[in-house]
């Protein structure tokens, strides 16, 4: 249990900033969608509460969040029941037969962005991406909403938006913000993380054109969902794609990660190649609403 008293607050045996308690309040009254646990996690990825590994200290976060509850220095989501200790997910197998699905967009037409929101879609979902997906499934940090896009033929494939990188020195510049300017707008920022179009699909131009309908999307969705309304998109790409679908929907390059991976505080390398950054203002005044959410 991390230990908390009176004469100060500790976390893992370090202490906790008053800055760092702000920021707690902040993120659980503005995403009081999330459960205990993604509370944890996403506030792990924020203040850089990671093992050597670089994994999350969730469990001990979820701990030391309790315990301020208990002490009434913030407030929690009520817990959620749960799976039992030691179960695990598993990743169904998506009942789908991949024939082909090819012609215009006119011709397989109308496309539609639907939110995944039930359990068959939510195994759908994580079975296509584990399939289909070159960095498969992952369960991300934090807050984070998917969708499928399908036609009157079938599935065509999915998104996933979630929280961003803590620290993106492309992104970073573009905005020009400073730390405690990043610190207060990265909640205004959602990435997505994922983006699958399934490999039996042959639609011209269908990515961009879904990504467009994502981007009208997401801001009201993720306002409704968690409270916070996002101003930036924005994505990692590997160099081998170009981008090319990204940049025919209006998204911006802006330069090269560290090659450090998303969550690396320690400046450390831990072999991640370095990927494209692309944003996407969702709107026009995006960049200046970032610079001064914290004056």
């Amino acid at each position: 249990m991390p230990n908390v008293t009176l004469q100060g607050l500790q976390f893992c045996g370090s202490p906790v900033q008053e800055q760092q308690i702000h920021l707690i309040r902040q993120l659980a009254h503005q995403f009081r969608g999330l459960s205990r646990t993604e509370l944890a996690a996403t506030l792990c990825e924020q203040l850089g509460w990671l093992r050597p590994s670089g994994k999350p200290k969730t469990v001990e976060c979820r701990q030391f969040l309790e315990a301020l509850a208990e002490r009434a220095l913030i407030s929690l989501p009520t817990p959620r029941a749960g799976r039992p200790r030691g179960s695990t997910t598993r990743i169904a197998t998506a009942d789908l037969a991949p024939s082909a699905i090819a012609g215009s967009l006119s011709e397989i037409g109308p496309i539609r962005l639907e939110r995944v929101s039930s359990p068959a879609a939510h195994a759908q979902w994580r079975s296509l991406v584990e399939q289909h997906h070159p960095q498969g499934h992952r369960v991300p940090f934090g807050a984070h909403l998917r969708y499928t896009f399908d036609s009157p033929h079938g599935v065509l494939g999915g998104f996933q938006f979630s929280s961003p990188a803590w620290r993106l020195r492309a992104r970073d510049q573009w905005v020009g913000w400073d730390d405690r300017q990043r610190q207060r707008g990265l909640q205004r920022i959602v990435c997505n993380s994922r983006f699958l179009i399934l490999p039996w699909v042959r639609v011209p131009h269908l990515a961009s054109h879904v990504l467009a309908q994502a981007a009208r999307r997401i801001g009201a969705d993720w306002a409704e969902t968690f409270g916070v309304t996002p101003w930036l998109l924005e994505t990692l790409i590997d160099p081998a794609y170009r981008g090319v679908c990204y940049r025919a929907a209006n998204w911006i390059p802006v330069g090269l990660t560290s090659g450090r991976g998303r969550d690396d505080r320690a400046h450390q390398r831990h072999g991640a190649a370095p990927k494209q950054v692309w944003l996407y203002p969702l709107a026009p005044v995006a960049r200046r609403r970032l610079l001064e959410v914290c004056p």
